[in-house]
């Protein structure tokens, strides 16, 4: 194939409360919040890095599908809460300065900064949800 361009428009992370998760994106990792848009007691928050208007993330409750039985739905939120469903990868120029801002702000390491053997520098934290967050170095 020739001439199509795709690009990545949004990812979605489930969260279990809004105001944490906000918090979480916008105050901890600086992301801008581009949408939040509640109905009934559910809210769906779309974020995204400063300077990156067209990539975000869509933080969206997790058993918001009307088609999810109890048992699907209980066992969607022992999931998240295990930090075993979701996940994103984020790119730093200055891991070791990401990494301090997180580790004072609370965040829930995972795995501190490493040299891993397949040539990348990361780390690992959680968000309020049990996300797993990889943060890589990036060459920038």
């Amino acid at each position: 194939m020739t001439g199509m361009q795709t690009t990545i428009h949004s990812s979605f992370l489930p969260h279990l409360d809004p105001e944490e998760s906000l918090a979480f994106y916008r105050d901890v990792l600086g992301f801008d919040v581009r949408l939040d848009v509640g109905y009934e007691d559910m809210r769906w928050i779309t974020v995204g890095p400063a300077g990156q208007p067209d990539t975000a993330i869509v933080l969206h409750p997790p058993a918001a599908n009307p088609g999810l039985t109890d048992a699907e739905r209980a066992m969607l939120l022992e999931l998240i809460a295990k930090g075993s469903y979701f996940g994103v990868n984020l790119a730093t120029p200055d891991l070791d300065e990401t990494f301090a801002a997180l580790e004072a702000a609370g965040a829930e390491i995972v795995q501190e900064p490493i040299d891993q053997d397949y040539g990348v520098r990361d780390c690992a934290v959680r968000d309020p949800a049990g996300n797993l967050i990889r943060i890589q170095q990036s060459a920038v």
